[in-house]
């Protein structure tokens, strides 16, 4: 079964692949990652633009790499005072969408980003890391190693699967 994950960040890519592997348990299931541009703010301020970003890569990852089984777009961006992510799947003509947990964004970092940076960054700079968006994520900063950001994801990603796991009871 092939699994093209819009993005090439590995906590992205790693979360659909341990996620997917749980749903498809008893078949191969390869996952590759492309990179693909959201068409939205690099930190994305709203519930609304963040799903337009997972919409436009979701769209963006199925022309560039036809063919696939499965493509899913993972994009992270603010509601509030909360970081969150939308999940977006495409099986077969069809769209699932859902989103993640939310994590409370600690004050000096909201307003970082209210300036226009990025949450990555921002993590980057309050606990002396290097590019933390590709590994744990604020969640695992925040949560001190409790959550990741795949393991986050990956929750969200399957919940994202139940019309393509449970079919008969989304037919429209």
């Amino acid at each position: 079964m092939q699994i093209v994950v819009a993005s090439a960040n590995p906590a992205k890519i790693n979360a659909v692949q341990d996620a997917l592997q749980q749903v498809f348990e008893h078949q191969q299931v390869c996952v590759s990652g492309y990179n693909t541009a959201s068409g939205v703010a690099n930190q994305p301020m709203s519930s609304e633009e963040t799903l337009q970003g997972a919409l436009n890569r979701q769209q963006a990852v199925a022309a560039a790499a036809p063919g696939a089984d499965y493509y899913v777009a993972i994009e992270a961006g603010l509601d509030g005072d909360c970081s969150f992510a939308w999940i977006v799947i495409a099986h077969q003509g069809r769209i699932s969408k859902t989103r993640s947990a939310s994590l409370p964004i600690p004050p000096a970092a909201l307003m970082a980003l209210q300036q226009g940076e990025e949450l990555g960054d921002v993590i980057d700079l309050m606990f002396a890391q290097h590019n933390i968006k590709q590994q744990g994520g604020a969640i695992a900063m925040l949560t001190n190693h409790l959550l990741t950001r795949s393991s986050v994801y990956q929750q969200a990603i399957i919940l994202a699967m139940i019309p393509f796991i449970q079919p008969q009871l989304f037919t429209t």
